[in-house]
């Protein structure tokens, strides 16, 4: 299997399930940004070390598990011929699917296990240089809007303030008319998305700067404000001030949101989703969040899945280890963990871009 997303990303994204069991993948690789800093082709060597050799496919996977016995005994291409497809939400009998240069639909129908035609086009998306090419996307409660992630230029706006226009922002789209508007701003990269159940939040996982050591600066989760300010590049969680970024804009940096909860410094958090299902009381309410590990660190951090327990609504207490074993005791990296989802029967499915796997995780009674 090439690099895929489950309906998730980065080579293998994330996995997405739809009403029936049917797990979608995107299947794309990006990344074609140029190296304009000796420190870009170093960036580029070690990260290409830690993701799967095999091309991206292009295109969108269907696994079917027909007789429920957790074995997906059917794979069958769904649509091919996309750019490197990255975020899926499925609304009725809507498919979106956000490639790095464009928010496209297709018509889709309970079971079926072919796109009926080509997709539809319902707006472009910011794609100059593409630094961060994946586009996260989920659609509202409602299914009136869809929220796509894009991802800044570079690392604090080192190739100038131009090169990140329409950059490091959220997205409100009208999931009819493909009308938009910045819905939040100043987030580096946000990586995944997940609508939380009841209140229709909207929460994200966001990967944040580099270069200031091993400890800074956390990878976050955190509840999105509409019209609210992140920081980026001028500041991080919250009103700590990125001296490095010039010139600065202390207007901007008062206004800056400090995230919900942080992950911890490099973890590279890009999958995210809320449960309330079947793994025990322990895992009742709150988000599994898959981290894809770090590649700037002497001692690597990430390479899990982890669960942060909630309670009233808000993150609450540490990050439960919960996949473990991509990386073994001698420090060899069998598997990177990147899109996470929950299928009707509350398993959860984790998309893995070294490995080219797609895990189902149950309890083990239930197995």
């Amino acid at each position: 299997m090439s690099p895929a997303r489950a309906v998730l990303v980065h080579g293998l994204p994330a996995p997405d399930t739809a009403p029936n069991g049917d797990i979608l993948v995107a299947e794309g690789k990006g990344g074609n940004a140029p190296s304009v800093t000796p420190k870009d082709v170093i960036a580029g060597f070690i990260k290409a070390r830690g993701t799967s050799s095999v091309k991206g496919g292009d295109r969108l996977t269907l696994l079917r598990d027909a007789d429920g016995d957790g074995t997906y005994e059917m794979r069958t291409v769904f649509a091919s011929g996309l750019n490197a497809p990255y975020g899926l939400a499925l609304v009725e009998r809507s498919l979106f699917v956000a490639n790095p240069d464009a928010l496209v639909r297709f018509d889709y129908e309970p079971g079926q296990t072919q796109a009926s035609g080509p997709p539809v086009k319902l707006t472009d998306l910011p794609s100059k240089i593409n630094h961060h090419w994946t586009k996260a996307l989920t659609a509202s409660a409602d299914g009136r809007f869809l929220y796509v992630g894009i991802g800044s230029n570079s690392n604090i706006a080192e190739r100038g303030l131009i090169a990140e226009v329409e950059r490091a922002v959220i997205w409100q789209v009208d999931a009819r008319t493909g009308l938009h508007k910045p819905y939040a701003t100043g987030v580096r990269n946000p990586t995944a998305f997940a609508i939380q159940p009841g209140s229709g939040q909207l929460w994200t996982v966001v990967n944040e700067r580099d270069e200031l050591g091993p400890n800074l600066v956390p990878d976050y989760l955190t509840s999105i404000r509409e019209g609210g300010f992140y920081g980026w590049p001028y500041s991080y969680w919250g009103q700590h001030v990125d001296t490095r970024v010039r010139p600065q804009d202390p207007q901007k940096v008062a206004s800056a949101i400090t995230p919900d909860y942080s992950l911890g410094a490099h973890v590279a958090a890009l999958g995210v989703a809320f449960y309330n299902a079947s793994m025990g009381q322990a895992f009742a309410d709150g988000v599994f969040v898959g981290e894809h590990g770090s590649w700037n660190r002497s001692e690597p951090v990430g390479y899990k899945v982890v669960f942060v327990p909630f309670r009233d609504g808000r993150p609450a207490g540490p990050p439960v280890d919960f996949v473990t074993g991509f990386r073994d005791p001698a420090g060899k990296t069998r598997g990177r963990p990147v899109g996470v989802t929950v299928d009707p029967k509350g398993a959860l499915i984790v998309a893995d871009d070294l490995s080219n796997t797609v895990w189902r995780v149950v309890p083990a009674q239930a197995r």
